[in-house]
């Protein structure tokens, strides 16, 4: 199993068009892809669902834990979460 922490970059977080873009990119594999608050493990989201991306309430500085069996997922979804998806 590859995680990997990292801090989200949008300066409105985890909401609307960043959930949405994270998503889509999670969507593309077949493995699950899991999204955990740093601070909050009990906590976590589906990383191909928008809905339970938003649910987590990440916002910019956050630290966000992304979790699969399939390491390049991982590696491609942390950096969209690492990323000013805003701009």
């Amino acid at each position: 199993m590859a995680s990997k922490t990292v801090v989200v970059g949008s300066s409105v977080g985890l909401h609307a068009r960043p959930a949405s873009l994270v998503a889509d990119a999670a969507g593309e594999y077949d493995e699950d892809i899991i999204l955990t608050m740093a601070d909050d493990e009990d906590e976590e989201a589906d990383a191909a669902s928008s809905l339970m991306i938003m649910a987590l309430g990440a916002e910019k500085g956050d630290k966000v834990t992304v979790t699969s069996d399939n390491a390049e997922a991982v590696e491609k979804i942390a950096a969209l979460i690492e990323s000013d998806l805003d701009a």
